[in-house]
């Protein structure tokens, strides 16, 4: 009876550790945070074109929209595009994986935007005729000069206390906190880190 027990709890457990939170929906992206337990199977894709913005270090079994399955070691930081078709992502690794789920509403582009109005320091990790995403590191009390971002979804991996520099001179300022995942307007500025913490952000701009 004792060994039923604690089977059932560990079910009960590994199903707890499953969970999606909804952070960003409009007309043009939809975005959840996730959570899966070892062997653990991801939530519906909507029938949405995706990225996947991993927030852990792990191991995930991946099913191509062909029905293929491939065996994917990942990172922190690390983004994956999926075509709608493609099947869920399973945690096949033994530890909890965390990640943003960000699903396209739009049409597929034809636009091309490359490194079009980058910081020198960006880099790009996924673009095609759904999404542009890119990696964004600015130490502590660096400035980055003047640059242009489209509408898009900021995934905070390290946060920071931040000033944005308009081209007439206004100056506004935020903070971003680790775990945040938002949806900022496109604007030009400079970009100033004014804080004590060193910025990361995953930035993913629909097409």
């Amino acid at each position: 009876m004792k060994k039923l027990l604690l089977v059932y709890l560990s079910a009960l457990s590994c199903a707890a550790a499953a969970t999606r939170l909804e952070k960003v929906r409009n007309e043009r992206v939809i975005a959840y945070e996730e959570t899966l337990g070892p062997a653990e199977t991801e939530s519906s894709s909507e029938g949405l074109p995706n990225v996947v913005v991993f927030l852990t270090d792990g191991t995930v079994l991946a099913t191509a929209d062909d029905g293929k399955t491939a065996t994917l070691a990942v990172k922190r930081g690390q983004v994956i595009f999926r075509a709608a078709r493609a099947g869920p992502l399973r945690d096949a690794g033994t530890a909890e994986m965390r990640f943003v789920w960000i699903g396209f509403r739009g049409r597929e582009s034809a636009e091309v935007w490359g490194t079009k109005g980058y910081a020198p320091d960006y880099r790009t990790l996924v673009e095609n005729g759904y999404v542009r995403a890119y990696d964004i590191q600015i130490p502590a009390g660096h400035t980055e000069p003047q640059h242009t971002h489209h509408d898009r979804v900021v995934v905070a991996l390290s946060g920071a206390d931040l000033r944005h520099v308009l081209p007439d001179g206004h100056q506004e300022d935020s903070s971003l906190k680790t775990g945040e995942i938002l949806w900022r307007l496109g604007q030009t500025h400079v970009g100033m880190n004014i804080g004590k913490t060193d910025l990361w952000v995953i930035a993913v701009e629909p097409k």
